[in-house]
């Protein structure tokens, strides 16, 4: 058994995705890389993973299937890790040196103790294309550091500081006790990954150190707005499955409660600006129907987020709903790292 399944989606991501697995490869025996091939036809992703599975026997490995999206490639990851621990690395990122090392000593240490942990967290950071200054996403205001905590030892998470999938590794048996299976074809599942799971977590440990680094410029990435708003049927798909499963839970633990409904809030947000920025009446119908559906299925919720800060804003007229428009949109910008 492995240590730590590493699982590198890769659609037709030969330009880049050597430099993913490379930085993977520091962590030895130990960790096991997944490179799953996403039904790549137009260049030599496949052929690539395969020469890493050749080249390094019993820690690369090689999964070919048909197209099913990045949601599917993170199911086949799952299925087939057989670390104690989960990471998801798409495969125009990749991680620090340092950091990772430091994260792999973490992980030795509790299953040396033999003492169960559901997910570690650490920072990411915004490899944001021509930016001089590199942005770090951490949690220092809002988790305890270098010692395990439980929900109710969380402390302020800030407007725009959210877990993202950059952010966690998890306990490979509690992503699949839990059910953990993401929608085919379907952008911006990620959100999913990390939310679903969140309840079944009892035990964390934050690491402050930047461990997985973003990468951000491609035109065509699934986080340039332009292809956002090309694809809002899919965000508006992911939110509701995510408000779905927040309703399901049945949340007792009120920090946990509030945490998810701040999540919920972020999505709704983008889902909403997403169709305010695109201009359409077909889009704003959506974003209509959207907030709709929470009222059907849970009115407290509803409330929650409609007349939150953020919420409000984007149901508001005139110049003081374009103003909380606006700071909406800053706060999308910073969670999703859209230009």
């Amino acid at each position: 058994m492995k240590l730590l399944t590493a699982a590198i989606p890769c659609y037709n991501s030969e330009a880049y995705m050597r430099h993913c697995i490379e930085s993977l490869l520091e962590g030895g025996d130990e960790v096991e890389i997944l490179i799953v091939d996403d039904g790549s036809t137009k260049d030599d992703t496949a052929r690539i993973a395969d020469e890493y599975e050749r080249n390094y026997p019993g820690i690369c490995r090689a999964i070919h299937q048909e197209n099913g999206g990045h949601g599917e490639a993170v199911n086949a990851g799952l299925r087939n890790a057989s670390g104690i621990y989960f990471k998801v690395v798409d495969s125009d990122d990749w991680v620090d040196r340092d950091s990772y090392l430091e994260i792999l000593k973490t992980l030795r240490e509790f299953v040396y103790r033999n003492e169960t942990l559901d997910m570690l967290i650490s920072n990411f950071v915004y490899e944001k294309q021509g930016a001089r200054r590199k942005k770090v996403m951490n949690y220092r205001t809002a988790l305890p550091k270098d010692q395990v905590f439980t929900w109710k030892d969380i402390k302020v998470f800030m407007l725009g500081q959210y877990i993202l999938m950059h952010s966690v590794i998890y306990r490979t048996e509690l992503l699949r006790q839990c059910g953990l299976e993401l929608p085919r074809h379907t952008f911006y599942v990620d959100n999913i990954f990390v939310y679903q799971p969140l309840p079944h977590v009892k035990t964390m440990y934050y690491l402050d150190v930047n461990f997985y680094r973003y990468y951000i410029g491609r035109e065509d990435q699934s986080v340039n707005e332009t292809v956002m708003i090309g694809r809002i049927d899919q965000q508006i798909r992911v939110t509701k499955l995510m408000l779905d499963y927040y309703t399901k839970a049945k949340i007792q633990q009120w920090k946990l409660r509030y945490y998810m409904v701040r999540y919920l809030e972020i999505m709704m947000v983008i889902s909403s600006i997403l169709a305010i920025r695109s201009g359409t009446e077909e889009n704003m119908a959506k974003k209509k129907e959207l907030w709709q559906y929470v009222r059907k299925n849970d009115f407290l919720l509803f409330l929650r987020l409609r007349f939150g800060f953020l919420g409000q804003g984007m149901n508001l007229p005139g110049k003081g709903g374009r103003k909380v428009s606006v700071a909406g949109y800053k706060i999308s910008q910073k969670f999703f790292g859209f230009n």
